[in-house]
């Protein structure tokens, strides 16, 4: 099971502590691998995209407007987190339902 999202995120850290056996991989360092971030955006849309952070509040409106996928390989901090692969399937956030899925 991996986790992608930061180290310094709240919710990430919740997500990690219920999942002990769960790798963290920090997308500001490493990233996300192109084909799960393509796969996540064909599943989640444009729920991928954390249009409340202050990375977001700090784009132009030219570049809200480009592509998901080229605006979170340019800022991967703009991803919604955290986003969890396991057993060929993804969930993303930490919410009730993605905790009753996976705890």
């Amino acid at each position: 099971m991996r986790i992608y999202g930061l180290k310094t995120c709240d919710t990430c850290r919740k997500a990690l502590k219920s999942l002990p056996d769960a790798e963290l991989v920090d997308v500001r360092t490493q990233g996300v691998p192109p084909e799960v971030m393509a796969r996540a955006l064909a599943q989640f849309g444009e729920k991928l995209l954390n249009t409340r952070s202050t990375t977001w509040r700090g784009l132009s409106e030219a570049e809200r407007a480009r592509a998901p996928l080229d605006l979170l390989a340019d800022h991967p901090t703009l991803m919604k987190r955290p986003l969890i692969e396991t057993k060929g399937r993804l969930y993303l956030g930490w919410g009730a339902e993605v905790q009753a899925d996976l705890v």
